[in-house]
């Protein structure tokens, strides 16, 4: 795989740009290659080209796209390997998670959404009083795209897929941290020779990005991200009547019940509030423990924290690799500072580890004695840092999981799985996993309240880029 520095991709060309952006390596710190930092100019371009590509793509057959997307999974899967390394370098994930949902994620994704267009009728005829209504499902039309740095290629896919399957054109806006690994997509579309202008792909900042939301030659919004910015996107496109899809953050609870196995408890943790270093949306980051076993409860996790390798994230073996820059460490350690000023305990972490004085690392943390009302409990610190709340019964820990702005995720851990799962069903949320927590691409995914609008995967992700149409007619069908 060769990504050459500073690229755009437009109109199915590749094209240097104009302005451009070091992307730095999260474990190092130092330079891995510039970036494209794409111009007005750059984004009025890609949007006509896609807006061009849009007739006929979208008046293409399933089976026609279908085709091609088939191609399109099989290019970027070759890629996989050296895509997930770059990744890793580029934002600190480690590879063996990375190989998983930069490498293998999006390819099986494409493919799930190229077999699913083929398998549902775009129209539909229902009896009306005066004969009959013909009911289309078409393509929203252009999308503008716009993805975070934590899980580059998988979360771009979750967007490009659907989008590319139900017949839309699409301006890719990756961020400046991620600027090298989007030129992926490009060299799979060239690959499987997905039409010129069905896919953009261009990379640039918070400037850039507001430019391509308000773009009048853009129909339809897609974006992952934090929700400050979410707010901003959602008030643009709301003056403009443009439909749109949030995926926002999240402070998610983790509802550990008073019979839960401990030990399967922190195992499955593990992934479910350290994954990515902390920089993942739908973590479970707020522990709650029953009051009878709180002191257990920290001194699992204390153990837990104690367990995870940090350190290269290139290395198989590493648990926890680095944040993605120094702003964002900077950032956490701020945070930690915050709860300790707040009265919490810090029982492990808080610090940049002493064998790491290179790149972007910062401890796995875990704070005791936290109240729900802190800073640390209540705001999306997107970094490896734990807040363990007690409570006294299970109405009460659902009271304090529903505490709270956001409603993305969610964990219950319980010997109980009925008692569980009811508890689950009491929470305010968008998701929420029983004894571990895992996406599944054939169910929607997305969150409630401040944790976005809309939803992405599964059937419904296909559906959120497709626009209803009836067609009355009289007379019998």
């Amino acid at each position: 795989m060769t990504i050459l520095p500073g690229q755009l991709f437009i109109g199915g060309q590749f094209r240097a740009a104009t302005k451009v952006e070091p992307v730095v390596e999260a474990a190092t710190g130092e330079p891995l290659g510039d970036g494209a930092s794409a111009t007005e100019a750059d984004i009025s371009d890609a949007v006509a080209a896609a807006g061009s590509a849009l007739p006929q793509w979208r008046s293409s057959s399933p089976a026609e796209r279908a085709e091609v997307l088939l191609r399109f999974a099989a290019a970027l899967l070759s890629r996989s390997d050296g895509t997930s390394q770059l990744v890793t370098r580029e934002n600190g994930m480690p590879i063996s998670l990375s190989r998983v949902v930069n490498g293998i994620f999006p390819a099986a994704l494409v493919r799930y959404y190229a077999k699913l267009i083929t398998e549902h009728e775009d129209e539909e005829v229902r009896r009306s009083q005066i004969g009959h209504t013909i009911v289309r499902r078409e393509a929203v039309g252009v999308i503008g795209a716009i993805t975070p740095w934590n899980f580059p290629q998988g979360l771009a896919a979750m967007k490009l897929a659907p989008a590319l399957a139900a017949g839309c054109t699409m301006v890719l806006k990756a961020p400046p941290e991620t600027a090298l690994d989007c030129m992926v997509f490009a060299e799979a579309a060239v690959e499987a020779g997905l039409p010129p202008g069905v896919l953009n792909v261009v990379a640039g900042g918070a400037s850039a990005g507001a430019y391509l939301v308000q773009h009048p030659g853009v129909d339809k919004v897609a974006f992952t991200g934090s929700t400050s910015t979410g707010r901003s996107i959602a008030e643009t496109c709301g003056r403009l009547i443009r439909p749109v899809t949030l995926e926002l953050g999240g402070k998610s609870a983790a509802i550990i019940l008073d019979d839960a196995d401990l030990d399967a408890t922190m195992q499955g943790l593990r992934e479910a509030s350290f994954t990515n270093n902390g920089q993942t949306c739908h973590l479970s980051s707020r522990i709650l423990a029953p009051r009878s076993r709180y002191d257990e409860v920290v001194d699992a996790l204390v153990a837990l924290t104690d367990s995870l390798s940090v350190g290269d994230p290139l290395d198989a073996a590493t648990d926890v690799g680095p944040l993605v820059s120094a702003r964002q460490r900077d950032r956490v350690l701020d945070y930690v500072e915050i709860g300790k000023a707040s009265g919490a305990r810090l029982v492990v972490g808080g610090s940049i580890p002493d064998d790491q004085p290179r790149g972007w690392f910062v401890s796995p943390t875990v704070f005791a004695d936290v109240n729900n009302s802190d800073r640390i409990a209540r705001e999306e610190i997107f970094g490896p840092v734990l807040t363990v709340i007690p409570y006294d019964n299970d109405s009460q820990a659902v009271d304090i999981a529903n505490d709270s702005e956001f409603g993305l995720a969610g964990t219950v851990w319980s010997a109980d799985t009925d008692r569980a799962t009811e508890i689950a069903s009491s929470v305010v949320t968008g998701s929420i996993g029983i004894n571990g927590y895992q996406l599944d691409m054939r169910s929607p995914f997305g969150g409630v309240k401040a944790s976005g609008l809309g939803r992405e995967l599964g059937p419904e992700g296909l559906d959120a880029y497709r626009t209803l149409k009836s067609i009355y007619r009289v007379g019998p069908a």
